[in-house]
């Protein structure tokens, strides 16, 4: 059985999570025989062990880059992130309020309630077929507040080939 760090709480169900460090976290409630925890963890081996792996495996093809690697990125970001947003931006017909470079590690971007775009420097190690999807991805949340059926359906019509895209990204 994998090593897991148990974590206790008020819930009323048993969760099993992977960390993007790998790590194996175990959510239960108070008051379940540890017994009971440990059968979870044993009956969710398989699917533990795979999502084990792909951590591994994302570790690996995207390690945690040194200070020059970082100031590399935060710089691209900065250069490449504004002329981008616009662009797509006027194609859209939207108008975000501004746009921050974060160093954000469980999210490649975000758009806040006013509009303004996060988009974190990590994102720029990928291609930019993938930075573009980021970008259009955020964009459409000043349309759309949600990740509904309208909202897919305007990103597609800006990238057609969005679903490629996504993928690029995991």
């Amino acid at each position: 059985m994998a090593d897991y760090e148990l974590i206790r709480s008020d819930r009323k169900t048993v969760a099993l999570e992977v960390t993007r460090d790998g790590r194996t976290l175990v959510r239960a409630p108070r008051r379940m025989p540890q017994k009971d925890v440990e059968r979870f963890v044993a009956e969710h081996e398989d699917w533990l062990n795979k999502a084990l792996d792909k951590q591994r495996a994302r570790q690996e093809q995207y390690p945690e880059p040194d200070e020059a690697e970082r100031q590399r990125c935060i710089a691209l970001a900065k250069a490449t992130l504004p002329g981008l947003v616009a662009s797509y931006a006027r194609r859209m017909g939207v108008t975000p309020t501004g746009i921050t470079v974060t160093g954000a590690t469980t999210r490649f971007g975000s758009c806040s309630p006013k509009n303004r775009l996060s988009f974190s420097w990590r994102l720029m190690r990928y291609p930019t077929p993938a930075v573009e999807y980021v970008v259009v991805h955020e964009l459409a949340h000043i349309r759309h507040k949600n990740h509904g059926k309208d909202f897919y359906a305007f990103i597609a019509s800006v990238l057609p080939d969005y679903k490629e895209r996504e993928k690029l990204l995991r």
